[in-house]
């Protein structure tokens, strides 16, 4: 593993980096992502932010957007970047197969491989890390990256805490989730005082919804919602018709499990929706109860203790069946 001092020499002369994070990027992805960009650029590096897929409109406002490559969209291009890179950072991700096909890229390059993030059992694919399952963003740890290991804590400009700022605030469930800290608050002071404008970034994150959206959203909870008492589970299941139905975009399912999970007494609630290739589970819970456990074990999945997330090759019908024969064997977490 590369050393601190040594990625600080290499860092001190301007570099081709590649900053690249996970397929169909949230808040957090994005906010880390475009937070060290705008930090990079400062420093005179010739950065770029490639994403291996498109992500939601909502988050497109955020400064340095108009320079992000998005991978499906730009293939040969991005190839040539990564093959070019000196530097390649890895943020909000730990396993290669989290940017599908750029991973096989990035894997190949003869690029330094730096890892920021906060997921569970990182792949031995990096060549320096700066890691934490406690942190509750990865834009939470660049932060700490900038502020704290470069000691560069001057060049977190207004670009630089907006995106880092939405990072936090996306992943934390607006400050709500038990990792966020009393570290947290105060790094998202500090950003606030830096330059984020706090209100505004909630006001473009989670007040900018299409009629669409807002009409899907309505749906999902009027029509699709099950609540299993007995297991103070709930779950909201949407199928291939119902997308095309409400023409559903990128983004647009985002948070829709946390719904269920507002029900008082649910301890777990999933997200169970139906895409082209596979269907695809978001898992929400309380307390101590392990949905990452079930993503893993059940669904070829992971993530946090309290928010992961899975996918399975069979029919929608047939995961939902599957997910509630899952229950009896957590009965005690989710009825303690």
């Amino acid at each position: 593993m590369l050393d601190l001092a040594s990625l600080k020499e290499l860092l001190a002369q301007p570099r081709k980096i590649v900053i690249t994070t996970h397929h169909k990027p949230d808040g957090d992805a994005m906010g880390s992502s475009l937070g060290l960009y705008n930090y990079l650029i400062q420093l005179g590096h010739h950065a770029k932010v490639i994403t291996p897929t498109d992500y939601p409109d909502f988050l497109a406002w955020m400064p340095g957007n108009g320079d992000v490559i998005i991978y499906t969209e730009n293939i040969e291009a991005s190839a040539k970047l990564v093959a070019e890179a000196e530097l390649i950072f890895c943020l909000d991700f730990n396993n290669l197969s989290r940017i599908n096909e750029l991973g096989e890229l990035v894997r190949a390059s003869s690029a330094i491989k730096v890892m920021i993030d906060h997921h569970l059992e990182p792949e031995d694919f990096d060549d320096f890390r700066h890691w934490s399952i406690n942190a509750c963003a990865s834009a939470q740890l660049v932060y700490d990256f900038i502020a704290n290991l470069m000691g560069d804590i001057a060049f977190i400009n207004k670009d630089v805490a907006t995106c880092l700022y939405t990072g936090i605030m996306t992943d934390s469930a607006n400050f709500k989730l038990p990792n966020t800290t009393s570290d947290v608050h105060r790094i998202a002071a500090d950003l606030i005082d830096l330059g984020a404008v706090n209100w505004q970034i909630h006001e473009l994150v989670y007040n900018n919804l299409s009629e669409n959206r807002l009409r899907f959203l309505g749906h999902c909870i009027s029509n699709k919602l099950e609540v299993l008492y007995d297991y103070h589970t709930a779950i909201i299941s949407v199928n291939s018709e119902e997308l095309k139905q409400y023409d559903v975009e990128t983004g647009d399912t985002e948070g829709i499990v946390n719904y269920g999970l507002s029900i008082e007494g649910v301890k777990l609630a999933a997200f169970i929706v139906e895409r082209p290739d596979k269907v695809k589970l978001s898992l929400r819970s309380k307390g101590e109860f392990p949905a990452n456990e079930i993503c893993k074990k059940y669904f070829n999945g992971g993530g946090h203790r309290n928010a992961a997330g899975g996918t399975s090759t069979d029919s929608l019908e047939n995961v939902i069946k599957q997910f509630k024969l899952i229950l009896p064997e957590y009965k005690k977490l989710l009825i303690q």
